[in-house]
């Protein structure tokens, strides 16, 4: 569920992820004492402190910081935890890591308890950012560089800005397919693959929904009914299918995040097809107005939005303008079947995804299993 990210440095064979991993530090200019009020930015304008500032004024608020990130099991937000102790270790952090459709309904009851935990929220569901702005509870905020993140991924007043871009798609083992490499969706149909398929439920994750929406959209209910026929493996968590595709359980994995810059001796690739569908979206991070480290968290957001982190993207995408990507890559907004623009239409209308969910758990089964990040209850990271 939501990531990134959480589902941000996707392993290269796309079998799981986690925020940052390869970025274990920013370099900045040398720390300085916490500025004075009136070095702060004014109201509308980017921020001008360097990290080192930020960090000093984040220790004298307290040195502290909460992040509510979307994620499929704990260990994905290892990566934000490494590189951020790695460029600013007087830093107390907590990555709390769960589905995203569970963090935001708890920060929905933390606020109507008056029991707030987090001082940033990144999820998948893109739809809590608009309500939550509407509603007052987001701290209006422009990271250094926020000029320089395309349009479509960040609020214009500044209330949110996506940090990643997450993209799902299928991929396969390599050694399994041999040189029968499915060149599209519409080959995860053919008998031959039946028994040796493994995909996260669509019904249990809305951006895995989007995906099979896409396919039904493009390749009819047809598609549908002869996925379903090919004995699938559905298990809870966009991370297991790239797992059972690395770990030679699954030739063919569907509903996961991965990367097209993969190293060439991982086992297994994620793949996108030239004139058929799979969706991205930008990972979208907000600083709440109650939190209690304010600062911290500024200087989370500009850590995220650095060059140097940007650049260090698991798939090779930023959500700068200004940072090239990896090998040969278009920027992901170039890619017309990502379908960037229906992600965020699609999150917003919760009564068509309901029908979606009911009428994929007709053909697939209703969702099982134990959440994979566990139950974490009602004020995790407290």
């Amino acid at each position: 569920m939501s990531s990134f990210l959480s589902r941000r440095r996707v392993l290269a064979t796309g079998a799981g992820a986690a925020l940052g991993v390869g970025a274990l530090g920013v370099t900045g200019t040398s720390a300085a004492a916490a500025p004075s009020a009136g070095s702060r930015p004014a109201t509308g304008a980017e921020e001008t402190r360097t990290l080192d500032e930020l960090y000093q004024a984040a220790l004298a608020e307290g040195g502290k910081l909460v992040i509510y990130a979307g994620g499929d099991v704990d260990s994905q937000g290892n990566g934000i935890r490494a590189g951020f102790a790695a460029r600013f270790p007087e830093i107390d952090l907590k990555v709390v890591m769960d589905y995203s459709k569970y963090h935001d309904v708890r920060v929905d009851n933390q606020f109507a308890t008056d029991t707030l935990v987090p001082d940033v929220v990144q999820l998948q569901t893109l739809q809590d950012f608009t309500r939550w702005k509407e509603q007052g509870r987001l701290l209006s905020y422009r990271p250094a560089g926020f000029s320089k993140v395309y349009d479509g991924f960040k609020d214009p007043h500044g209330f949110w800005t996506a940090i990643a871009v997450i993209g799902f798609s299928y991929s396969y083992n390599v050694a399994a397919v041999g040189t029968d490499v499915p060149k599209s969706p519409l080959d995860l149909i053919d008998p031959k693959w039946k028994g040796q398929i493994a995909s996260s439920y669509p019904h249990d994750d809305d951006a895995v929904l989007y995906l099979f929406k896409l396919y039904v959209d493009h390749y009819g209910w047809d598609w549908a009914a002869r996925f379903a026929a090919q004995d699938v493996r559905f298990a809870r968590g966009s991370h297991t299918p790239g797992l059972a595709v690395s770990g030679g359980q699954k030739a063919l994995g569907v509903g996961g995040a991965g990367s097209l810059v993969a190293p060439s001796t991982a086992p297994s690739r994620w793949a996108v097809a030239e004139g058929h569908p799979f969706m991205a979206w930008g990972q979208r991070a907000a600083i709440l107005k109650q939190g209690r480290n304010t600062t911290a968290a500024k200087l989370y957001l500009n850590w995220q939005l650095s060059t140097a982190q940007q650049q260090n993207a698991f798939n090779g995408w930023s959500v700068r303008t200004d940072v090239t990507p990896a090998s040969g890559l278009k920027p992901v907004w170039k890619y017309s079947n990502a379908n960037l623009d229906g992600f965020p239409r699609f999150m917003a209308d919760r009564a068509q995804i309901e029908r979606w969910k009911q009428t994929f758990a007709l053909y697939f089964g209703e969702v099982k299993g134990d959440p994979t990040p566990g139950v974490l209850g009602l004020r995790p990271g407290a």
